[in-house]
């Protein structure tokens, strides 16, 4: 009887440590209506009530997602598409949903909380919206830059650039806005395992690429690292969501896929006050 009984409390136990069990029971998101979110939602506070372990919860639940790049907007011109959607994600869409998602408790909420995330005075317009990771991950109180907290000074990597501002002196997008800054990033030659140990269990990880200077761009790609090991993002290299071991996503048997990286924490919004 002592043997049945551990086995039941090892088996729960499981399930509750490891995410996956779980989540593996679920519908696949990107089927679900608005309202079927909205009964899901709140099983994952109950489950994980803990706000990291939410979002990497939310995060293993999405992968598979269709990939489709520059899908949200503000429902009204110049772009009409949705403040949030969960049928489809490119790798901003992925990151910055699943964090309102691991807020909220129905989808009306989750709503709410992508434009709390997606725009600078909260108010949703296409010039408000957070269109730069680099300036989200300096400027913004739940996706916090720690890049700097990694490594010392002198091992990091840095530009002097204006954001969203040409070489030519002309705005990437017409935003009215533009932003001297100087941005240091981690550089591919000091991505290691050790490196790796230093990030928080959950993470977020922005992709930096040289060539995008020129035109006051700093970030390519980004998405979560997980387990200090495991990067899951929104792949347009897969058409979909996926999970996949870091290091073999970032060094190829070319080289590194991009120029280095930057890392942030999620703060959850009641820390941050």
């Amino acid at each position: 009887m002592k043997n049945i009984y551990f086995s039941i409390v090892l088996i729960f136990s499981m399930a509750c440590s490891n995410p996956s069990t779980w989540v593996d029971t679920l519908p696949k998101p990107w089927t679900l209506s608005h309202d079927e979110m909205s009964q899901i939602l709140p099983q994952f506070h109950q489950k994980f009530p803990d706000f990291h372990q939410r979002i990497k919860a939310i995060n293993l639940w999405r992968v598979g997602t269709p990939y489709g790049i520059f899908k949200l907007g503000e429902e009204i011109a110049p772009d009409l598409d949705p403040i949030i959607r969960v049928d489809t994600s490119d790798c901003t869409v992925h990151v910055l949903t699943t964090v309102a998602f691991s807020l909220s408790h129905n989808w009306k909420e989750a709503k709410e909380q992508m434009i709390q995330l997606h725009y600078k005075d909260q108010k949703p317009s296409f010039k408000s919206r957070w269109h730069y990771t680099s300036d989200r991950l300096m400027n913004h109180p739940v996706t916090v830059n720690i890049t700097r907290k990694l490594l010392p000074e002198s091992e990091l990597a840095s530009i002097e650039l204006i954001l969203n501002q040409k070489e030519n002196g002309s705005q990437f997008l017409d935003l009215d806005w533009t932003d001297k800054r100087i941005v240091y990033y981690i550089p591919s030659e000091k991505i290691t395992l050790d490196l790796l140990q230093r990030i928080p269990e959950l993470a977020g990880v922005a992709f930096v690429r040289k060539s995008y200077f020129k035109m006051g761009i700093v970030l390519a790609h980004e998405g979560y690292l997980l387990d200090k090991s495991r990067l899951v993002h929104a792949s347009s290299e897969a058409g979909k969501t996926v999970n996949v071991d870091f290091m073999s996503y970032y060094f190829r048997e070319d080289g590194a896929l991009f120029d280095g990286i930057m890392v942030s924490k999620f703060v959850e919004p009641t820390e941050s006050k």
